[in-house]
């Protein structure tokens, strides 16, 4: 079939504005209703309180409102967008020094002959940001760098997002560790932090071999001509380039303390990120003026790919205003009582995944469901352990698919991807990552995961 007769998903931004329009729409059809919350001490956020859910009287969002909804998402999504807004401007410093250019150069120039190592180098990396500090709206940023790398070893646009998005969402889902999934629902299920670590880790290390193993497959499948334009292979790295680069594995390292033992946000992590492209401008010698130039093209790089994320935020918002998010999960968790206990976790897996189309944010996800799933597991005498696998696979993994994703649109749109053809390579990836996923279940209920 020819490009021009080939069913194609819309422009991302037609995308979403569909999906806010239906989200509107379903709230003409879904029954308002809503559970009561109180503040959770231990996270801070607003947590349901199970049993409590009631109808309420339906109020339908129109056209005009949900369009409203618009800004309102940029307002919620403020603190992200920010964040990307910085990293951008703090990366285009990097990049203008020229020392990631350097460095890639010089990566390449090692693996001469078995560049196809650069995948799984690559993919370890952002899997850590996953595991460690949920690492998404960050990648943004880095997508031009990574098209150059991919460039020079004659990999496709998609493998960029494979071996960074992709990896980091792995990494998140399968995380013994990360504070915005794993950390939360555990404290929510009054469970230690970080307990199942062992457990989590051998199913973290399966999931990311998969997932680096079919990239490298598909990418050697899909080889293009390395394109050296631009170019100077001669070029070597100098101190001053490794001064840059130990300024930015310091600012991650300070980033994963930050938010494991500092309770850090996203103000902490954008001003974070802010230091560390001043501090490299000043110490490649662009000095003060070419550094905040640098910053200002980095702000209009990452403008569309803020636009992304709240028109996404703004998904949320209609549903809120709705009164139909609360709707929907009780919809899809009061079936699971009535079932055997394995059953019913499998089953957790498969409405978290539901769930996460409109809500999105592990965390937020996290302080909806696992109030309600902790007295159902507790009724079916299933361990709570696994009521937060259960939402861990069925939710973090989502985020390789859903476009209500934000960082996952605007990535995608950052390195030229299209999102159906995201879809073709990864939902048999994600397939695959569910079963591995529902073993882990399996497992884990036989032998009473505590």
């Amino acid at each position: 079939m020819s490009e021009s007769k080939r069913a194609r998903i819309p422009h991302p931004l037609i995308l979403l504005t569909g999906c806010i329009i239906l989200a509107a729409l379903a709230s003409y059809v879904l029954p308002a209703g809503q559970y009561q919350r109180e503040e959770d001490p231990d996270t801070g956020r607003a947590a349901v309180v199970a049993g409590t859910y009631q109808e309420v009287e339906s109020s339908p969002v129109d056209l005009f409102q949900a369009i409203v909804a618009l800004p309102r998402g940029m307002a919620e999504a403020a603190d992200v967008i920010f964040l990307v807004f910085l990293i951008g401007g703090a990366f285009t410093v990097v990049d203008e020094s020229g020392t990631l250019r350097r460095a890639i150069t010089a990566l390449v120039r090692t693996l001469r002959g078995r560049d196809v190592l650069v995948i799984p180098i690559v993919s370890l990396f952002f899997g850590a940001g996953g595991v460690t500090q949920n690492m998404q709206e960050e990648i943004v940023a880095l997508i031009p760098v990574l098209l150059i790398l991919t460039t020079r070893v004659g990999f496709t646009p998609l493998i960029a997002v494979a071996m960074s998005a992709g990896a980091a969402v792995v990494g998140s889902a399968f995380s013994p560790i990360n504070p915005f999934q794993v950390l939360i629902a555990q404290s929510v299920a009054d469970l230690a932090p970080a307990s199942g670590l062992g457990f989590r880790t051998v199913f973290l290390l399966a999931a990311m071999a998969l997932w680096i193993g079919i990239t490298m497959r598909h990418a050697e499948r899909m080889r293009v001509t390395p394109q050296l334009v631009g170019i100077d292979t001669d070029e070597r790295m100098s101190g001053r380039d490794l001064l840059v680069l130990a300024m930015v594995a310091t600012t991650f390292v300070l980033i994963v303390l930050g938010l494991l033992q500092w309770e850090w946000g996203f103000d902490e992590l954008s001003a974070a990120f802010f230091i560390l492209g001043v501090m490299a401008g000043l110490t490649s010698r662009m000095g003060l003026a070419a550094t905040a130039e640098a910053y200002v093209r980095g702000f209009r790089e990452m403008a569309f790919a803020a636009l992304l994320i709240g028109f996404a935020r703004a998904i949320f918002v209609v549903l809120e205003d709705g009164h139909i998010i609360d709707t929907i999960v009780h919809g899809l968790f009061q079936p699971l009582a009535g079932l055997p206990p394995l059953t019913s976790a499998l089953g957790m897996v498969l409405a978290q995944a539901i769930v996460h189309v409109p809500v999105p944010s592990v965390s937020s996800q996290a302080v909806l469901t696992m109030p309600l799933l902790v007295p159902l597991s507790d009724l079916l005498e299933l361990p709570r352990q696994i009521t937060v696998l259960a939402y861990q696979y069925g939710g973090g993994l989502t985020d390789l698919l859903t476009p209500t994703n934000g960082a996952l649109m605007a990535i995608l749109a950052a390195a030229g991807v299209r999102y159906d053809d995201w879809l073709k390579f990864a939902l048999p990836l994600y397939l695959g990552l569910i079963v591995l996923g529902g073993l882990a279940i399996v497992i884990a209920v036989s032998i009473e995961l505590a």
